[in-house]
């Protein structure tokens, strides 16, 4: 079983009750094997995975009587998730509930079950700044985040108020790594925020971004950015998701988890200043939904490892698990590891693996994958 603490602090002072040992200022070395015999003697695990996208015909699969049940769906995965010390899911969908009425796209909100169930997959940490997240406005947002209070669940990205958005997450391990995590998004598909609620969803910014960043750098061991940004269905970033990353890797983030176009991007070092490696995946696509193209049902569990001695902090091991979600007339939106899928479920399973593994690390030849 995984032993966290969620640890919150607030943004505008440097001090908070409960507050986690401040670390010291961070020097980061290459990601070379030499860590190891420079007695590295902390090291935690963490995973990451795509887009949480609920349409309709994906919670009417998993309706029951008694509600619904998306665990048959996604139990295959479960191995994969709960192996790490720490696990982020970009949740894209409000779970607001059946309270305000279940919608699908354009303007989607889900049944609560499912941020119940997926902490039971080993999700410890969801990220929700994305373009649908003011799909039903605030009163869904609350709904959501309401719950994901009520089952411990830790939230970044939107917020119930201002003193919650000025609240850093960090997650501290008994392995005494202490990681925050930071979520933003490009916009939200044309809506509004609400005057004077900005808290309601973290809108790209590179000022705030800044601003953020620093607080989190005095406050924790590492940091991760999830951004949601890039051109839909689009296999490669564009100079826009380059330059923020370029950006976060200056400003000394340590990962950058990108979301939005529902299809794998390529992962790599970024360089920052001062010689700093940051590691990024421009996209994870779809980890979990119900969009029907081969391309869109193929996504993936990044997952690296994080080594700390005293000053020294570096990410290392990047590796992935390439999933794949069945389609609706065969054993319906079911994520299963891609090595595992029996080839009627997917009669060009080698081919697909090759393409995926040769798209993923093109730019990271370092990559790994895991079939096991």
């Amino acid at each position: 079983m995984k032993k966290i603490l969620l640890i919150i602090c607030c943004l505008f002072t440097t001090a908070c009750g409960d507050q986690p040992q401040i670390a010291q200022p961070h020097s980061y070395s290459n990601i070379t094997p030499t860590l190891k015999e420079k007695g590295f003697t902390s090291r935690i695990s963490i995973s990451a995975v795509g887009d949480l996208l609920l349409h309709d015909r994906v919670y009417e699969n998993a309706e029951t009587n008694g509600g619904y049940n998306f665990m048959p769906m996604m139990e295959d995965v479960k191995p994969y998730l709960e192996d790490t010390t720490l696990t982020i899911a970009n949740q894209e969908t409000m779970i607001g509930g059946e309270e305000i009425g279940l919608s699908s796209y354009p303007s989607f909100n889900s049944p609560k079950e499912f941020g119940t169930q997926i902490k039971e997959l080993g999700v410890d940490i969801v990220t929700l700044a994305n373009n649908h997240t003011l799909d039903r406005g605030e009163k869904a947002i609350k709904e959501a985040l309401s719950h994901w209070d009520s089952i411990g669940m830790v939230y970044t990205g939107a917020y119930k108020n201002e003193k919650d958005r000025s609240e850093i997450r960090i997650v501290e391990t008994e392995e005494g790594i202490d990681t925050a995590v930071l979520s933003y998004t490009y916009g939200t598909n044309g809506i509004p925020v609400p005057k004077n609620k900005s808290y309601l969803v973290n809108l790209i910014d590179k000022k705030r971004i800044a601003n953020d960043v620093k607080k989190a750098q005095k406050l924790s061991d590492i940091t991760i950015l999830s951004l949601h940004f890039g051109d839909e269905y689009e296999p490669y970033p564009n100079d826009y998701q380059k330059d923020l990353v370029q950006y976060a890797a200056d400003l000394g983030v340590d990962v950058v988890i990108g979301h939005h176009p529902h299809v794998l991007q390529p992962m790599e070092w970024v360089k920052g200043k001062g010689g700093h490696q940051m590691l990024t995946v421009y996209s994870l696509g779809n980890f979990f939904s119900g969009q029907e193209s081969h391309e869109k049902r193929i996504g993936g569990i990044m997952k690296f490892d994080v080594l700390k001695e005293q000053e020294e902090t570096s990410i290392e091991n990047p590796r992935f698990v390439i999933t794949y979600v069945t389609s609706e007339d065969k054993e319906a939106f079911k994520v299963i590891p891609l090595h595992k899928i029996s080839k009627e479920l997917l009669p060009n399973k080698e081919k697909v693996m090759t393409d995926t593994k040769s798209h993923l690390s093109q730019w990271l030849p370092e990559l790994t994958f895991i079939e096991e």
